[in-house]
């Protein structure tokens, strides 16, 4: 079982590798997918490009839930949403995914960047056991120490604890 530094290294890698998430705000309407943009130099900080008539786009309350690629890694995120409007963030944060999305590119006057603060998180991590796998194929009961991590943190920065 992982502690909850490493299940927070994880999750950053795993998002890094299958950047997508449902985000939304917590106003009732239903999230939608969008693809995360992360800057290793913001801690529980998650950008996302959408444009301005987006319904994440007038900010509030939000919550993002990730899904690894490969379905052993899981995350609900609680935190808030706001426009930034930092041109040298959406510099350092644009390539050509997103530009496939905005062709007019930066200066599309429907671009907007929502960056989500993230203000909890929490995770899960499977990695059923070989024990646990013998005992799922026979219909065992698995016990919690077979079957992967489980984290609630206040904070997603890798190098603290809580």
């Amino acid at each position: 079982m992982a502690d909850k530094t490493e299940i927070k290294k994880d999750f950053w890698k795993k998002l890094a590798d299958s950047p997508f998430m449902m985000v939304g705000l917590m106003d009732g309407q239903h999230h939608e997918p969008l693809t995360a943009q992360l800057d290793e130099d913001q801690v529980d900080t998650i950008f996302f490009f959408i444009g301005k008539d987006n319904r994440a786009a007038k900010g509030g309350k939000a919550m993002a839930q990730f899904v690894s690629k490969g379905h052993d890694f899981f995350a609900c995120l609680s935190g808030s949403a706001r426009l930034d409007t930092d041109r040298a963030m959406i510099d350092k944060l644009w390539d050509k995914q997103v530009e496939a999305w905005f062709p007019k590119g930066k200066d599309d006057p429907n671009l907007a960047l929502l960056r989500f603060d993230i203000d909890t998180a929490e995770m899960w991590e499977s990695d059923v056991s070989m024990t646990g796998r013998v005992k799922m194929l026979f219909g065992g009961t698995i016990r919690s120490d077979e079957s992967g991590s489980h984290a609630k943190v206040a904070t997603t920065a890798e190098g603290t604890p809580a």
